[in-house]
């Protein structure tokens, strides 16, 4: 039988409210997933997971700040405050996200060289991170999506998901963006509609 799965983006303290790359308002995504979770049979986890010297860490090059652009590997590469390093508090799921229901963690970021905004490829889809396979496995055929941050990792999860060929949904009010350039968060979820991305409330899901 088809399956619907609910994929949980980076809720991790790094991203929260007083987190080292804080998205605003971030933790109120949280009891929203929470409510969220007992609607499907099937929820995962992705983790931002970065060694302590990723080369996506303005700290690594010297004379560069955060945010600010560079090239590593070959890739356009936005340089980014430490975050979610490996073992560190903030790399941890935030406190109160129930994880009682949560299947299994995809982490990502590992790689030095190379950054891993999506929760199934590596930016430069170089490596998988057996999210798309494992779901498969399950005869999933479509995903919802909630978590952080809209205009990044929540975005190329999305993408990837409709490329890997799951019908996606996005929960618009258990996501918020970081909005780096004023109007990127409406940019993305555009770009995402255009992709064929549901748009759905989580009082919808909810109702079914």
């Amino acid at each position: 039988m088809a399956t619907d799965a609910l994929i949980l983006v980076d809720i991790q303290n790094d991203f929260l409210p007083g987190g080292a790359l804080a998205v605003p308002e971030g933790d109120a995504v949280i009891p929203v997933v929470n409510r969220l979770q007992s609607a499907f049979d099937i929820v995962v986890a992705s983790q931002d997971w970065h060694p302590a010297d990723h080369l996506s860490f303005a700290s690594q090059h010297e004379g560069l700040t955060p945010f600010e652009v560079t090239e590593v590997d070959g890739l356009t590469q936005i340089l980014w405050p430490d975050h979610c390093v490996q073992g560190s508090h903030g790399a941890e799921f935030a406190a109160d996200l129930n994880m009682g229901r949560v299947d299994a963690v995809f982490r990502k970021g590992t790689d030095r060289r190379i950054d891993s905004y999506s929760a199934f490829h590596d930016n430069g889809h170089r490596k998988a991170t057996g999210l798309a396979d494992w779901l498969r496995a399950r005869d999933v055929t479509a995903v919802t999506l909630a978590g952080l941050a809209a205009d990044v990792c929540v975005y190329f999860t999305a993408m990837d998901a409709v490329d890997e060929g799951f019908a996606t949904r996005l929960v618009s009010d258990g996501t918020r963006g970081v909005d780096l350039q004023p109007g990127d968060v409406d940019s993305a979820f555009d770009r995402m509609r255009a992709a064929g991305v549901e748009m759905v409330t989580s009082e919808r899901i909810a109702g079914h």
